[in-house]
């Protein structure tokens, strides 16, 4: 059997892997076709920096073990706590690679690289150990008092809800790229560069998303068919909702499946499917909502609009688990709505707070904004530098 959930765990962490070229062509086909050298070459750079600061800290923060005292046997259990790194640092991961989506086009790749590290290496996985693994009595004190621990099964509020408000925070700080807001009011357009791409991105990420909601039960003997059926209508309510909310605009139609997938991940393994096609639907439309609203009312220039989608439904999500987990409603029951309103608060709480010091901090010393010159140019890397200097580049 640890043989049988160590390659349950291998196929989940490279489904979740997988999901990291999802990000990266989403960001690919939606930023300007200056950028799209950088929005390539930012995603895999931020994973490799997620993946030293998560084996080497963030693990360690979160569930108390690493793999460096003296008499540590690797290999027990062949290896089992060392998959189980691995699957969770490609979740790690995933939070600057939502960050990405919001920064893009203007912020300094040298600045984003120390975030990540600050990031994945402390702030998520001081939130992570709480929630999934009873860290500073948060849990044990939720389940005395309202008779159930804050509810997350994949990551509504640890990973989505955590990435997207973090985000907030290095967008409201970086500020909208030049030229986006007019002084008269009017909104500069900034259509996607690629369409294809961007599909293409949605479409890793919802394949891979099986691997990253199913495979949360880490050992095949807790594995639930209830989990895999209520991803796909999660999906399938946030691509029609969207889709009918933003008049058929493929942007909005392949970013509604992400939304209902970002929902669903906390209460996937106690709510009903009907309620889970509900969640996604609700997701899919707020999205369509409040990504114009951001980016036309409040002036917010998130790019992929990663803190309605990631954020705010990520939100919904661990909130809704509350609700649609309620055995009233068609849902398995042990799930307390207050619990879950707790949890969801403070997972927003933090990020907010770890994502305005982190980059109040960096923009404080060394920046987090492009120049001017590079900013037009196409950030730290792109198509334009590569041509000027392609006789010391591989390309």
């Amino acid at each position: 059997m640890q043989n049988v959930d160590l390659f349950f765990l291998l196929l989940g962490a490279v489904l979740v892997l997988a999901m990291h070229a999802g990000f990266a062509f989403l960001e690919l086909g939606t930023v300007r076709h200056k950028n799209q050298v950088n929005a390539l070459s930012k995603i895999l750079t931020d994973f490799a920096i997620s993946a030293i600061a998560y084996f080497f800290v963030g693990y360690w923060i979160a569930y108390g073990q690493n793999f460096f005292h003296a008499g540590t046997t690797l290999a027990a259990d062949h290896g089992y706590n060392l998959m189980r790194c691995f699957f969770l640092l490609t979740f790690a991961a995933a939070i600057p690679a939502i960050i990405s989506g919001g920064i893009a086009e203007r912020a300094k790749m040298r600045s984003q690289a120390i975030a990540t590290l600050i990031l994945v290496a402390l702030i998520y996985p001081f939130f992570e150990g709480m929630i999934w693994n009873g860290n500073y009595g948060l849990q044990g004190w939720l389940e005395k008092t309202f008779g159930a621990g804050f509810h997350d099964f994949a990551g509504s509020v640890v990973v989505h809800a955590m990435g997207g408000w973090i985000a907030l925070a290095a967008v409201i700080l970086l500020g909208a790229r030049n030229g986006r807001y007019k002084n008269d009011g009017r909104v500069s357009a900034h259509p996607p560069s690629s369409i294809p791409f961007l599909a293409l991105g949605s479409w890793i990420l919802i394949v891979g998303w099986f691997g990253f909601n199913v495979m949360s039960a880490q050992r095949v003997e807790a594995i639930s068919g209830l989990v895999a059926i209520n991803s796909l209508m999660a999906m399938v309510g946030g691509t029609l909702a969207a889709n009918f909310m933003g008049k058929n605009d493929p942007g909005f139609l392949h970013n509604g499946p992400l939304a209902g997938l970002v929902a669903i991940c906390a209460g996937s393994d106690i709510v009903h499917p009907i309620g889970a096609l509900f969640i996604g639907g609700v997701a899919g439309a707020l999205f369509v909502y409040l990504f114009t609203y951001t980016q036309n009312k409040l002036k917010v220039d998130d790019v992929l609009g990663v803190w309605p989608l990631h954020g705010v439904c990520g939100a919904v999500g661990g909130i809704a688990a509350g609700i649609f987990g309620q055995q009233a409603l068609g849902g398995l029951g042990g799930v307390s709505i207050i619990s879950q309103i707790i949890g969801t608060g403070l997972g927003i709480i933090i990020a907010l707070i770890g994502g305005f010091v982190v980059y109040g901090i960096l923009k404080a010393t060394l920046g987090i904004r492009l120049s001017q010159e590079d900013e037009y140019r196409g950030a730290d890397l792109s198509i334009h530098k590569i041509s000027a200097n392609s006789e010391e580049s591989m390309f």
